[in-house]
C-alpha cells in the first residue's frame, strides 16, 4: 500500500535572464570549494604550506572531470566514441548539428581511478609525501563531495531508482514519469554525508590517521559497499546490463567489488603494517 509520493519537478536551475546556473554544475562548485576550505584547516594542522593546497586543487578537479567523463564513455556509453567522438572531451555535441550539452556523462567509477593516479603525481612532485598520505586526507573530502554531487543528480531528475510503493517514493516528472521511484540519489547522499562525519571525526579525535592507509580504505571499503547494495533499488543506467552477471548484477556493482576488496586490504593489512 501506498503511503505517500512526493512529485519531483524542479527548474533546471538559476535563471538570470541571460544564463542559467544549472543546479548540478553549482552542486560541484560548492562541493569543490566547500572541499578547499575543510582541507585547508588539515593541511594547516598538517603543517603544509598553502600554495600546495593550491596545486592539489588543480589536480583533483581536473583529475575528477576527465575520469568521471572517460568512465562513464567507457563503462557506460562506449559507442560515443565512434559516434560522438569529440563530445567525449568537449561539452558540445557534433552528431545532429552544433549543440552546447555540457558533460551529461559522469560516472563516480572513472573519477574513482582517476584522483588517485593524479594524486600519485601530485605526493611525488609536490608534497614529498606517501602517496597513502594524501589520499587518506582527500578521502575525507570526497566523501562530502559525494553528498553534493548526488543532491545535484537528485535536482537533475537522474540516476533514480525502480518504482516502489513505500512512503519514501517520488515522482520525477521532469523525466517524464508518473509513478513513485526510490530517490536513490538522497539514499546515497545521506550515507556518504554520514561517511564524511565518521571520517572527519576519526581524523580529529583518533590516531587513525598515524595508521597511513586506514581513512582511505575505510573509505573505499563503505562508500562502495553502499554503492552496491543501493544499486539493487536503481533503474540500470544501460538496461541490458541489470543484471547481466550472475543473473543479479549490474556494471555499477561490478566495478565496486575490486575497490571494496582494496578497501578491505587497506584497513586490515596495509594499515596495520605501517602501525607497526
Amino acid at each position: 500500500m501506498q503511503i505517500a509520493s512526493f512529485i519531483w519537478d524542479p527548474s533546471p536551475g538559476i535563471d538570470l535572464g541571460f544564463f542559467i546556473i544549472r543546479y548540478y554544475s553549482l552542486m560541484f562548485v560548492i562541493a569543490f570549494s566547500v572541499g578547499w576550505l575543510l582541507t585547508k584547516k588539515i593541511y594547516k594542522n598538517e603543517g603544509q604550506p598553502d600554495d600546495k593546497l593550491d596545486s592539489l586543487f588543480i589536480y583533483v578537479v581536473v583529475a575528477t572531470l576527465v575520469g568521471a567523463r572517460l568512465g562513464h564513455v567507457f563503462f557506460y556509453q562506449p559507442e560515443l566514441l565512434k559516434e560522438d567522438f569529440f563530445s567525449v572531451f568537449l561539452p558540445f555535441s557534433f552528431k545532429n548539428g552544433f549543440q552546447f550539452t555540457g558533460f551529461r556523462g559522469l560516472a563516480s567509477h572513472g573519477a574513482a581511478i582517476g584522483i588517485p593516479i593524479a594524486l600519485y603525481f601530485y605526493a611525488k612532485k609536490h608534497l614529498q609525501k606517501p602517496w597513502l598520505f594524501i589520499l587518506d586526507r582527500l578521502a575525507i573530502m570526497v566523501a562530502l563531495a559525494g553528498f553534493f554531487i548526488r543532491f545535484g543528480n537528485f535536482f537533475n531528475s537522474e540516476i533514480y531508482g525502480k518504482e516502489t510503493v513505500s512512503s519514501f517514493g517520488v515522482i520525477f516528472k521532469a523525466a517524464g514519469e508518473t509513478v513513485p521511484r526510490h530517490p536513490t540519489q538522497l539514499y546515497e547522499a545521506f550515507s556518504y554525508l554520514t561517511l564524511f562525519f565518521v571520517m572527519w571525526y576519526l581524523y580529529w579525535k583518533t590516531d587513525k590517521k598515524q595508521q597511513t592507509g586506514y581513512l582511505f580504505g575505510l573509505f573505499m571499503l563503505v562508500l562502495w559497499s553502499l554503492r552496491f547494495f543501493i544499486e539493487f533499488l536503481k533503474e540500470a543506467q544501460i538496461a541490458e546490463r541489470e543484471d547481466w552477471v550472475f543473473n543479479a548484477l549490474n556494471t555499477g556493482q561490478i566495478l565496486s567489488v575490486p575497490l571494496v576488496m582494496i578497501g578491505l586490504w587497506l584497513m586490515f593489512i596495509k594499515s596495520k603494517k605501517t602501525a607497526n
